[in-house]
């Protein structure tokens, strides 16, 4: 049984254009994304993402207002914000579209875990065995 295309990055990539999306600089001349504005706001990026898509495109541009407008580090927000969310609002997905979008957001909006938590317990509890293997097998033996 071959495991789903997505195994290893649970999250949709329609979600992707969105959350690495340029907000402005910040203090140091660096660009700041969205998946690293709504991190510093204490937010899971993808799971936020995914109820911005449920809300629709109105809502979801005065949500991204709000949240745009607590976020300090990039000094250009604090006048632009609300454009900058008009901008942002228009690289989310269509919920209504796509059926399989619309299962993806909310099993993202949920929290409901993946069977990648399952792959990931088990590739490291093969990982810590091997490795058990190796360094114990490798004593030179009396």
């Amino acid at each position: 049984m071959m495991a789903p295309p997505n195994v290893l990055n649970p999250n949709p990539p329609e979600f992707e254009r969105f959350l690495y999306a340029s907000v402005g600089l910040d203090r140091n001349g660096c660009i700041v994304t969205v998946l690293s504005t709504l991190a510093r706001l204490g937010l899971d990026p993808w799971k936020e993402t995914a109820e911005l898509v449920t809300l629709g495109r109105d809502d979801a541009r005065a949500r991204l207002g709000t949240l745009l407008a607590r976020f300090r580090d990039v000094p250009a927000l604090a006048s632009d914000y609300d454009e900058v969310a008009q901008d942002l609002s228009q690289l989310l997905p269509e919920g209504q579209t796509s059926g399989s979008l619309k299962r993806a957001a909310s099993t993202v909006a949920d929290g409901r875990p993946g069977t990648s938590g399952a792959i990931w317990t088990v590739l490291a509890i093969i990982f810590l065995m091997l490795l058990i293997f190796i360094v114990g097998g490798s004593g030179s033996g009396e």
